[in-house]
Protein backbone atom coordinates (compact mmCIF):
# COMPACT_ATOMS: atom_id res chain seq x y z
CA UNK A 1 0.00 0.00 0.00
CA UNK A 2 0.33 3.48 -0.77
CA UNK A 3 1.28 5.21 2.59
CA UNK A 4 -0.55 8.10 3.63
CA UNK A 5 -2.93 8.66 0.63
CA UNK A 6 -6.45 10.17 -0.11
CA UNK A 7 -8.33 8.54 -3.37
CA UNK A 8 -11.31 10.22 -4.26
CA UNK A 9 -13.75 8.57 -6.74
CA UNK A 10 -17.14 8.97 -8.53
CA UNK A 11 -19.28 6.07 -9.60
CA UNK A 12 -19.94 6.83 -13.26
CA UNK A 13 -23.04 5.11 -13.44
CA UNK A 14 -24.81 6.11 -10.06
CA UNK A 15 -24.94 9.56 -8.38
CA UNK A 16 -22.51 8.17 -5.92
CA UNK A 17 -19.15 9.71 -5.33
CA UNK A 18 -16.49 7.91 -2.75
CA UNK A 19 -13.47 8.73 -1.22
CA UNK A 20 -10.70 5.87 0.50
CA UNK A 21 -7.83 7.61 2.98
CA UNK A 22 -5.03 4.73 4.40
CA UNK A 23 -2.83 6.11 6.91
CA UNK A 24 0.68 5.31 8.43
CA UNK A 25 3.46 7.31 8.59
CA UNK A 26 0.94 10.90 9.61
CA UNK A 27 -0.51 8.42 11.63
CA UNK A 28 2.25 7.14 13.66
CA UNK A 29 3.85 11.00 14.03
CA UNK A 30 0.61 11.36 16.04
CA UNK A 31 0.70 9.19 18.21
CA UNK A 32 4.45 9.53 18.90
CA UNK A 33 4.09 12.11 20.55
CA UNK A 34 2.35 11.20 23.63
CA UNK A 35 1.76 8.08 25.72
CA UNK A 36 -1.07 7.24 24.99
CA UNK A 37 -3.75 4.22 25.90
CA UNK A 38 -4.10 1.64 23.37
CA UNK A 39 -8.10 2.50 22.97
CA UNK A 40 -7.11 6.55 22.90
CA UNK A 41 -4.68 5.84 19.94
CA UNK A 42 -7.04 3.83 18.38
CA UNK A 43 -9.91 6.26 18.70
CA UNK A 44 -7.31 9.10 17.51
CA UNK A 45 -6.62 6.72 14.31
CA UNK A 46 -10.52 6.94 13.47
CA UNK A 47 -10.77 10.48 14.34
CA UNK A 48 -7.89 11.39 12.00
CA UNK A 49 -9.25 8.91 9.20
CA UNK A 50 -12.64 11.27 9.47
CA UNK A 51 -11.23 14.17 9.69
CA UNK A 52 -9.69 13.51 6.04
CA UNK A 53 -12.38 12.66 4.56
CA UNK A 54 -14.04 15.50 5.78
CA UNK A 55 -11.34 17.88 5.07
CA UNK A 56 -11.72 15.79 1.40
CA UNK A 57 -15.25 17.45 1.19
CA UNK A 58 -14.01 21.03 1.01
CA UNK A 59 -14.60 22.85 -1.89
CA UNK A 60 -12.72 26.00 -1.09
CA UNK A 61 -8.98 26.74 0.58
CA UNK A 62 -9.57 26.29 4.16
CA UNK A 63 -9.21 23.60 7.09
CA UNK A 64 -11.75 21.34 9.29
CA UNK A 65 -11.19 20.74 12.95
CA UNK A 66 -13.36 17.45 14.26
CA UNK A 67 -13.29 17.71 18.43
CA UNK A 68 -14.60 14.67 20.10
CA UNK A 69 -15.87 16.39 23.55
CA UNK A 70 -17.48 13.71 26.18
CA UNK A 71 -17.77 13.47 29.72
CA UNK A 72 -15.79 9.90 30.39
CA UNK A 73 -12.03 9.58 30.78
CA UNK A 74 -11.72 10.33 27.53
CA UNK A 75 -12.56 13.94 27.49
CA UNK A 76 -11.17 14.95 24.51
CA UNK A 77 -10.14 14.57 20.95
CA UNK A 78 -9.17 17.39 18.36
CA UNK A 79 -8.12 16.79 14.99
CA UNK A 80 -7.67 19.86 12.72
CA UNK A 81 -6.54 19.07 8.59
CA UNK A 82 -6.87 21.31 5.57
CA UNK A 83 -7.42 21.31 2.21
CA UNK A 84 -3.80 20.30 1.70
CA UNK A 85 -4.27 17.05 4.03
CA UNK A 86 -1.66 18.77 6.38
CA UNK A 87 -3.08 17.29 9.88
CA UNK A 88 -2.61 16.96 13.39
CA UNK A 89 -4.71 15.67 16.36
CA UNK A 90 -4.04 15.16 20.37
CA UNK A 91 -5.98 14.22 23.20
CA UNK A 92 -6.97 14.27 26.70
CA UNK A 93 -7.41 11.61 29.38
CA UNK A 94 -7.60 10.82 33.08
CA UNK A 95 -6.68 8.11 34.74
CA UNK A 96 -6.16 4.80 33.77
CA UNK A 97 -7.30 3.18 30.71
CA UNK A 98 -7.62 -0.59 30.14
CA UNK A 99 -7.33 -1.95 27.28
CA UNK A 100 -10.41 -3.35 25.10
CA UNK A 101 -12.53 -0.06 26.92
CA UNK A 102 -14.86 0.34 24.15
CA UNK A 103 -16.61 3.71 22.69
CA UNK A 104 -19.13 4.34 25.54
CA UNK A 105 -16.54 3.32 28.30
CA UNK A 106 -14.09 5.49 26.89
CA UNK A 107 -16.29 8.93 26.05
CA UNK A 108 -19.57 8.04 27.77
CA UNK A 109 -22.35 10.98 26.98
CA UNK A 110 -21.28 14.01 24.58
CA UNK A 111 -20.73 15.65 21.12
CA UNK A 112 -18.47 15.86 18.29
CA UNK A 113 -17.69 19.52 17.10
CA UNK A 114 -17.29 20.04 13.03
CA UNK A 115 -15.86 23.60 12.74
CA UNK A 116 -15.20 24.78 9.05
CA UNK A 117 -12.86 27.44 8.97
CA UNK A 118 -12.14 29.48 4.85
CA UNK A 119 -8.95 31.46 4.39
CA UNK A 120 -11.97 33.78 2.92
CA UNK A 121 -15.19 33.84 4.22
CA UNK A 122 -17.55 32.93 7.12
CA UNK A 123 -16.03 30.32 9.49
CA UNK A 124 -19.54 27.46 9.89
CA UNK A 125 -19.85 24.92 12.79
CA UNK A 126 -22.23 22.24 13.51
CA UNK A 127 -22.41 20.11 16.68
CA UNK A 128 -23.91 16.48 16.42
CA UNK A 129 -24.23 13.91 19.74
CA UNK A 130 -22.22 11.18 19.93
CA UNK A 131 -23.81 8.36 18.48
CA UNK A 132 -23.17 5.32 20.86
CA UNK A 133 -21.73 3.18 17.98
CA UNK A 134 -18.80 4.91 17.77
CA UNK A 135 -17.21 7.98 15.83
CA UNK A 136 -18.20 7.16 12.16
CA UNK A 137 -21.97 7.09 13.20
CA UNK A 138 -21.67 10.28 14.60
CA UNK A 139 -20.37 11.96 11.84
CA UNK A 140 -22.82 9.97 9.10
CA UNK A 141 -25.31 11.90 11.58
CA UNK A 142 -23.66 15.28 11.47
CA UNK A 143 -24.14 14.57 7.38
CA UNK A 144 -27.66 13.76 7.55
CA UNK A 145 -28.50 17.04 9.68
CA UNK A 146 -26.47 19.54 7.72
CA UNK A 147 -27.00 18.23 3.73
CA UNK A 148 -30.19 15.61 4.23
CA UNK A 149 -27.69 13.21 1.69
CA UNK A 150 -27.23 9.69 2.36
CA UNK A 151 -23.55 9.06 4.08
CA UNK A 152 -21.88 6.26 5.11
CA UNK A 153 -18.31 6.16 6.92
CA UNK A 154 -16.35 3.42 7.58
CA UNK A 155 -13.33 3.47 9.85
CA UNK A 156 -10.86 0.71 10.92
CA UNK A 157 -7.10 1.18 12.95
CA UNK A 158 -4.76 -1.77 13.67
CA UNK A 159 -1.42 -3.25 13.36
CA UNK A 160 0.18 -4.44 10.41
CA UNK A 161 3.88 -5.70 10.02
CA UNK A 162 4.49 -3.70 13.84
CA UNK A 163 2.85 -0.40 12.08
CA UNK A 164 -0.01 1.67 13.46
CA UNK A 165 -2.20 1.66 10.23
CA UNK A 166 -5.60 3.93 9.77
CA UNK A 167 -7.97 3.79 7.30
CA UNK A 168 -11.25 4.96 6.06
CA UNK A 169 -14.13 4.71 3.24
CA UNK A 170 -16.39 7.11 2.03
CA UNK A 171 -19.47 6.97 0.46
CA UNK A 172 -22.23 9.76 -0.73
CA UNK A 173 -25.21 10.49 -2.71
CA UNK A 174 -24.74 13.68 -4.96
CA UNK A 175 -27.53 16.05 -4.80
CA UNK A 176 -28.76 14.92 -8.38
CA UNK A 177 -32.11 12.62 -7.75
CA UNK A 178 -33.36 9.10 -9.51
CA UNK A 179 -36.16 6.82 -8.89
CA UNK A 180 -33.13 4.01 -8.09
CA UNK A 181 -30.73 6.66 -6.11
CA UNK A 182 -31.52 4.94 -2.69
CA UNK A 183 -31.29 1.10 -4.54
CA UNK A 184 -28.16 2.28 -5.96
CA UNK A 185 -26.59 3.65 -2.68
CA UNK A 186 -27.64 0.69 -0.69
CA UNK A 187 -26.32 -1.61 -3.49
CA UNK A 188 -22.82 0.10 -3.06
CA UNK A 189 -22.81 0.27 0.88
CA UNK A 190 -23.28 -3.34 0.72
CA UNK A 191 -20.16 -4.01 -1.35
CA UNK A 192 -18.27 -1.57 0.96
CA UNK A 193 -19.48 -3.04 3.93
CA UNK A 194 -17.24 -6.21 3.39
CA UNK A 195 -14.22 -4.00 2.92
CA UNK A 196 -11.93 -5.73 5.96
CA UNK A 197 -9.34 -3.75 8.06
CA UNK A 198 -6.12 -5.67 6.53
CA UNK A 199 -7.34 -5.20 2.87
CA UNK A 200 -7.63 -1.43 3.94
CA UNK A 201 -4.07 -1.50 5.34
CA UNK A 202 -2.54 -3.51 2.52
CA UNK A 203 -4.12 -3.10 -0.83
CA UNK A 204 -3.68 0.45 -2.73
CA UNK A 205 -6.44 2.42 -3.75
CA UNK A 206 -6.94 0.58 -7.37
CA UNK A 207 -6.76 -2.69 -5.79
CA UNK A 208 -9.06 -2.45 -3.20
CA UNK A 209 -11.38 -0.52 -5.17
CA UNK A 210 -11.22 -3.31 -7.57
CA UNK A 211 -11.80 -5.84 -5.00
CA UNK A 212 -15.24 -4.29 -4.08
CA UNK A 213 -16.65 -2.47 -7.32
CA UNK A 214 -15.36 -4.26 -10.30
CA UNK A 215 -18.90 -5.03 -11.81
CA UNK A 216 -19.16 -1.15 -11.91
CA UNK A 217 -17.45 1.72 -13.52
CA UNK A 218 -15.59 4.00 -11.06
CA UNK A 219 -13.17 6.29 -12.00
CA UNK A 220 -10.30 7.23 -9.73
CA UNK A 221 -8.78 11.35 -9.52
CA UNK A 222 -5.28 11.71 -8.69
CA UNK A 223 -4.25 11.21 -5.03
CA UNK A 224 -3.39 13.24 -2.54
CA UNK A 225 -0.71 12.76 -0.36
CA UNK A 226 -1.55 13.21 3.80
CA UNK A 227 1.01 14.40 6.29
CA UNK A 228 1.59 15.17 10.07
CA UNK A 229 1.94 18.82 10.23
CA UNK A 230 1.56 21.25 13.12
CA UNK A 231 0.54 24.67 12.24
CA UNK A 232 2.11 26.28 15.73
CA UNK A 233 5.26 28.74 15.34
CA UNK A 234 6.97 30.96 17.88
CA UNK A 235 5.50 34.25 15.91
CA UNK A 236 2.02 32.71 16.66
CA UNK A 237 2.75 32.39 19.97
CA UNK A 238 4.27 36.14 20.60
CA UNK A 239 1.32 37.35 18.36
CA UNK A 240 -1.08 35.56 21.89
CA UNK A 241 1.78 36.78 24.04
CA UNK A 242 0.58 40.53 22.46
CA UNK A 243 -2.87 40.21 23.71
CA UNK A 244 -2.11 39.53 27.27
CA UNK A 245 -0.78 42.65 30.09
CA UNK A 246 3.03 43.49 29.03
CA UNK A 247 3.68 44.11 33.05
CA UNK A 248 1.94 40.89 33.70
CA UNK A 249 3.91 38.95 31.66
CA UNK A 250 6.96 40.58 32.69
CA UNK A 251 5.95 39.90 36.52
CA UNK A 252 5.76 36.06 35.16
CA UNK A 253 9.01 36.15 34.01
CA UNK A 254 10.24 37.44 36.63
CA UNK A 255 8.87 34.62 39.47
CA UNK A 256 9.72 31.80 36.63
CA UNK A 257 12.38 32.76 35.06
CA UNK A 258 10.20 32.38 31.72
CA UNK A 259 7.01 32.22 30.09
CA UNK A 260 6.46 28.51 28.69
CA UNK A 261 4.45 28.36 25.77
CA UNK A 262 3.54 24.35 25.23
CA UNK A 263 1.49 22.67 21.68
CA UNK A 264 -0.65 19.95 22.60
CA UNK A 265 -0.36 18.43 19.05
CA UNK A 266 3.49 18.48 18.14
CA UNK A 267 4.97 18.25 21.80
CA UNK A 268 7.05 21.82 21.07
CA UNK A 269 8.00 24.08 23.76
CA UNK A 270 8.35 27.96 23.22
CA UNK A 271 10.22 30.13 25.98
CA UNK A 272 10.46 33.69 26.42
CA UNK A 273 12.68 35.98 28.46
CA UNK A 274 11.96 38.95 29.82
CA UNK A 275 14.12 40.21 26.87
CA UNK A 276 12.09 38.03 24.52
CA UNK A 277 8.96 40.11 25.97
CA UNK A 278 10.22 43.40 26.01
CA UNK A 279 11.77 42.80 22.30
CA UNK A 280 7.91 41.88 21.46
CA UNK A 281 6.27 44.86 22.62
CA UNK A 282 8.96 46.97 21.19
CA UNK A 283 8.24 45.71 17.99
CA UNK A 284 4.59 45.76 17.92
CA UNK A 285 4.92 49.48 19.21
CA UNK A 286 7.42 50.23 16.15
CA UNK A 287 4.51 48.73 13.48
CA UNK A 288 1.18 49.79 15.28
CA UNK A 289 2.44 53.39 16.73
CA UNK A 290 -0.38 55.29 18.30
CA UNK A 291 -2.28 57.98 16.26
CA UNK A 292 -1.47 61.15 17.10
CA UNK A 293 -4.89 63.91 16.79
Amino acid sequence: MKQDILNRYLFEEYNLRGELVQLQQSYQDIIEQKNYPTPVKSLIGEMLAATCLLTATLKFEGDITVQLQGDGPLAVIAVSGTDQQAMRATARYEGDIKDGASFSDLVGNGHIVITITPNQGERYQGIVSIDPKGVAASIESYFQQSEQLNTRIWLYTGMLQNKSYASGLFLQALPAQTETDDENFELIAALSETTTAQESFELDAEQLLFRLYHEHKVRLYEPQQVSFKCSCSKQRCETALQNIDHKELLEICHERGHISMHCDYCGHNYQFTENDIENIFTRNLSTNPAKIH
